[in-house]
């Protein structure tokens, strides 16, 4: 909880912050990676950083903890903090790092903001911002320990022993744990961290959804490659994997994180609503794997909207995985449709005519302007706003909670 003094500081002076801290956060990184290049190396994905979706990130992090200080003092954002707390342990992040964060970022604030920034006002900052990295230290090291990994040290090799080009822009890779012990536990829909060593020395990190069962001890990630735009440089990662990774490579993974998964023995008997578009489709086929490994009878409906069929990564396999299930059932949408037109929808998602189960829990994935839409159509229908969860790749840029 907030102090009284503080919470009256951070109320008046929220606007000016969150006004500024476009520039803030870009002053922070800038000088911390100046001054701390290591931090680059494994930790920081340089895309990211270049497109600048992570300084958003951070920023829109820092001023919904503060708002929600705030609007309800007595209750955490556990939502908002889970999900960075996910994303941190997927990279390995500890404790100590919060200390060098903590100094650069409130060097830029200073830098920022000038005199705005009193005694009282850097006080009751400093408040909202241990207040936070208590809170992501305690989940991270709880994360750690039921990863069974030492904090920090979450990663390990793996082998792949097959690989499959799915479309022409994406790639499938089996994997193996290369030291022939068993594979850590995860949950359908959960993702994990590869790390790649560039060609200039520098290793960078990627999440990547686990895109079949997680029950046993092989492993597949999907990788798409990412074309870069005017805003963003093309994928480092997926390049390197769709370019240099063969079978028999090794592949250095982290334990699986993610705060989107299928939750078995809570919902064992209410429907599933899998709904996705382009590769979002990825935790999708891992769901439904789990799911038809467990011989499961809960109602599922399938819903995907992609550029065409052959564009659709997975597409047969998620077809199969719908007929194992007693009670599944699929409906596709194609801008382009092909040969599929009567099977599939033409255009854009429309959940117009489509009938939405009861009590349903719907996991949503795609681009975020795809996102956007669906959870405005699916809280029209009146799907409660708690039983839709969905997952960003890359930093999240819609906070949960946030407005559609």
């Amino acid at each position: 909880m907030l102090s009284a003094e503080s919470a009256a500081v951070v109320r008046a002076t929220l606007p000016a912050v969150a006004g500024a801290l476009d520039e803030i956060t870009a002053r922070f990184y800038g000088t911390m990676f100046r001054d701390r290049p290591e931090l680059l190396d494994g930790i920081f994905n340089r895309g990211n950083q270049a497109s600048g979706a992570q300084r958003q990130a951070l920023a829109g992090s820092i001023a919904g903890f503060a708002t929600a200080l705030l609007d309800d003092p007595d209750t955490r954002p556990d939502a908002l903090l889970d999900r960075i707390a996910h994303k941190h342990a997927a990279v390995g992040v500890t404790d100590d790092q919060y200390t060098i964060v903590h100094k650069y970022l409130f060097g830029a604030i200073a830098e920022v903001l000038g005199d705005a920034v009193t005694a009282e006002v850097a006080a009751a900052w400093d408040e909202v911002y241990w207040l936070m990295a208590g809170a992501l230290i305690g989940r991270e090291a709880r994360l750690y320990q039921d990863a069974e990994v030492a904090p920090g040290k979450v990663w390990r090799q793996w082998t792949v022993v097959e690989r499959r080009t799915e479309t022409p822009d994406v790639v499938s890779f089996l994997l193996r744990p290369a030291d022939g012990l068993p594979a850590p536990r995860a949950r359908a829909g959960q993702y994990v961290s590869v790390r790649v060593l560039m060609g200039d020395g520098v290793r960078q990190p990627r999440q990547y959804s686990l895109s079949s069962d997680p029950g046993g001890d092989l492993r597949r990630i999907t990788v798409k490659r990412v074309t870069g735009t005017d805003d963003a440089p093309d994928g480092e990662v997926s390049a390197l994997l769709h370019d240099q990774v063969r079978e028999g490579d090794e592949l250095t993974l982290s334990a699986p994180f993610g705060d989107v998964f299928l939750d078995d023995p809570a919902d064992a008997g209410t429907p599933v609503v899998l709904v996705s578009a382009g590769i979002g489709g990825t935790p999708m086929a891992s769901i439904l794997a789990h799911l038809a490994a467990l011989g499961s009878t809960r109602p599922v409906l399938v819903l995907h909207a992609d550029r065409s069929p052959a564009d659709h990564a997975l597409r047969a396999e998620i077809r199969d995985l719908v007929d194992q299930l007693p009670d599944a059932r699929a409906e596709f949408w194609y801008e382009r449709p092909g040969s599929e037109e009567g099977v599939a929808h033409e255009g854009l998602m429309d959940l117009a005519g489509v009938e939405l189960p009861s009590e349903a829990t719907v996991f949503l994935c795609g681009p975020l302007p795809f996102m956007r839409d669906v959870r405005a159509r699916l809280l029209g229908a009146g799907i409660p706003a708690q039983r839709i969860r969905y997952e960003v790749f890359g930093p999240d840029l819609w906070l949960p909670g946030a407005t559609v």
